[in-house]
């Protein structure tokens, strides 16, 4: 069964000078505030499309990997991954780079690694964002 989560902003403003409140809809967890300069400089305690990015894309990848380790028969204990998605103003999103450590008896580094490298390609997020340079460093703990 499909699923669909929605958010909406309001911007005000121009883009320079203005800001938005982007409402996370589908689960009520709260509201975000945006601008240009949380984007493109210093975050200042608001957030920025690129940090949603990153958010979405670290749990997406988790999971995937967390399915493809216990269906290999190697169900992770813990998984610890974090996103870095690079902006660069006047040229948009240049590369994500994912990190994971794991742990995950029974399994060795190379299983881990290639693991990691499968739920980096076929995790829905990824495949999503197709069109941006993707990178991994995955370690055991």
């Amino acid at each position: 069964m499909a699923t669909t989560r929605s958010a909406h902003t309001v911007w005000e403003g121009d883009l320079l000078k203005g800001s938005g409140v982007v409402t996370f809809d589908s689960s009520g967890i709260g509201q975000q505030a945006v601008s240009w300069p949380s984007r493109a400089e210093a975050a200042n305690g608001k957030t920025s499309p690129e940090e949603l990015i990153a958010a979405a894309h670290s749990s997406c990848f988790s999971m995937a990997l967390s399915n493809g380790l216990t269906n290999g028969g190697n169900p992770p204990a813990k998984l610890v991954t974090s996103a870095d998605v690079t902006f660069q103003p006047g040229t948009g999103i240049t590369g994500i780079h994912l990190t994971v450590e794991g742990s995950v008896p029974g399994l060795d580094e190379a299983g881990f690694v290639a693991a990691a490298e499968d739920a980096k390609k076929n995790c829905p997020v990824s495949q999503a964002l197709t069109g941006t340079t993707i990178t991994l460093t995955a370690k055991l703990a």
